[in-house]
């Protein structure tokens, strides 16, 4: 049978021990929502037969979001082991084995307030399977109260005290299965010699309305070194082209590569700047539609690696609309990371911030997947698992949100793809941690 009774604050480790206590049955129950949800006919026996045929000590389901008159499904996607990120959707639905969720709660020594169901489906990831049973078995009627900066949610200092939880939930995680690394403590001398010490890379299809200003905020830096403007045009055939082929009779510093391939994303577009002979000794990130705010931003950045001696510098950011006003909620600097521990938090968070500047040799060492999602992602996690990052938390360029971002109000299957493929990366990332941890021993 499945047992359910009315909880309160379920994201506290002491509600979650409470139902543990309470729980008499071979299964619980938890609906995750304060909405009203309707199940399918048989969605409770759908429920506990999978529950039992694999042994799951989690499992859940697809569903239909209902709004208004408008009847949308919501899929969702298996949990992987690198699936770490705190946000990760599982649904409204819950339902677990009561022997599993009992010896999970019982693990979790920490007394968190908010981090609570996080922990708990962390640890019950280490006794068995969490099962996505792709059938939609019920409905949510939402309240549709949607937010366009929910995606920075993370980064609001009202949620500090949140973050702060969820870090030290997936810290003490990441401990308990090996793998958790220490701090990074080696610097690099930067002795490799170029002929220009920092380049700026843009790669770019398609972006005749602000590739221009991206360029003239580049190629306008004051810096004590010589420096150029790498675009990558993969092929643009809306007048693109045109736009940097006039502005680099006029920049002679501005150098506009078209690739021989046809078929690459951003990370292979980065790939063909930073391994070309132009490319100097650090590169340094600049959207097609973004613009730097200040004629100093290279110098800040080169200034920061000197001081740090790191392979990797991630700035700060301001969020703006097209026309350059303000959005909120204004600066993103994610100062949720620290020297200490960072480098293990960014496996439980969605990005490291920007813009991105990089020691070119190891980055020519590493390389970009060739995605045009997440490619920046994978990289900066690579680069934490050996070298110290340097931060600058004051904003270093403007980021104009607006539709025609590549991530601008995308439909569930896209954003699922999107968190999949993140989720893939986390997995590759954390089997490489946890075998430089049992090497270590």
């Amino acid at each position: 049978m499945i047992e359910c009774f009315q909880i309160s604050k379920l994201c506290s480790v002491s509600c979650l021990r409470d139902i543990a206590l309470k729980a008499e049955q071979d299964f619980i129950i938890i609906y995750t929502t304060n909405m009203p949800v309707i199940p399918s006919e048989g969605m409770e026996k759908r429920f506990l037969d999978t529950a039992r045929n694999t042994d799951a000590v989690m499992l859940y389901s697809d569903f239909f979001e209902f709004d208004g008159d408008v009847l949308s499904p919501h899929p969702l996607i298996i949990c992987r082991k690198g699936s770490l990120r705190d946000d990760f959707d599982f649904g409204n639905v819950l339902l677990f084995s009561t022997n599993a969720f009992k010896k999970a709660v019982l693990s979790i020594e920490k007394e968190y307030n908010y981090a609570g169901l996080y922990a708990l489906r962390l640890r019950l990831s280490c006794i068995g399977e969490l099962f996505h049973l792709p059938e939609y078995l019920y409905t949510v009627n939402v309240a549709h109260t949607e937010d366009s900066n929910s995606h920075f949610a993370y980064v609001d200092p009202r949620n500090r005290a949140v973050q702060f939880e969820m870090e030290e939930a997936c810290t003490d995680y990441l401990k308990y299965i090996g793998g958790l690394l220490p701090p990074i403590q080696e610097k690099i001398t930067f002795d490799e010699y170029f002929n220009t010490e920092i380049s700026v890379i843009i790669p770019v299809r398609n972006r005749v309305r602000t590739i221009a200003d991206a360029v003239m905020s580049a190629v306008r830096q004051k810096f004590v070194g010589n420096f150029n403007v790498i675009v990558v045009d993969n092929h643009s055939n809306d007048g693109t082209t045109k736009a940097l082929k006039e502005l680099s009779l006029r920049y002679k510093n501005l150098v506009h590569i078209i690739p021989e391939e046809k078929n690459l994303g951003i990370g292979g577009c980065w790939n063909r700047a930073v391994t070309d002979p132009s490319c100097g000794k650090f590169c340094v990130q600049l959207d097609s539609d973004d613009i730097y705010n200040g004629d100093d931003v290279l110098q800040r950045i080169y200034d920061k690696f000197s001081d740090d001696h790191c392979a990797m510098v991630v700035g700060s950011y301001s969020l703006v609309d097209f026309e350059m006003n303000p959005l909120p909620p204004g600066l993103i600097d994610h100062k949720e990371w620290t020297d200490t521990n960072g480098h293990n938090n960014a496996l439980r968070i969605n990005g490291l911030g920007a813009p991105r500047a990089f020691y070119t040799p190891v980055l020519r060492d590493i390389l970009f997947p060739d995605v045009s999602y997440g490619e920046d992602y994978a990289v900066a996690l690579a680069i934490s698992r050996s070298y110290r990052i340097g931060r600058i938390y004051n904003s270093l360029y403007y980021c104009r949100r607006w539709e025609g971002n590549t991530d601008a109000t995308l439909p569930q299957e896209k954003i699922n793809r999107n968190n999949f493929y993140k989720d893939t990366i986390r997995t590759i990332e954390l089997s490489a941690r946890q075998k430089i941890m049992r090497d270590a021993k």
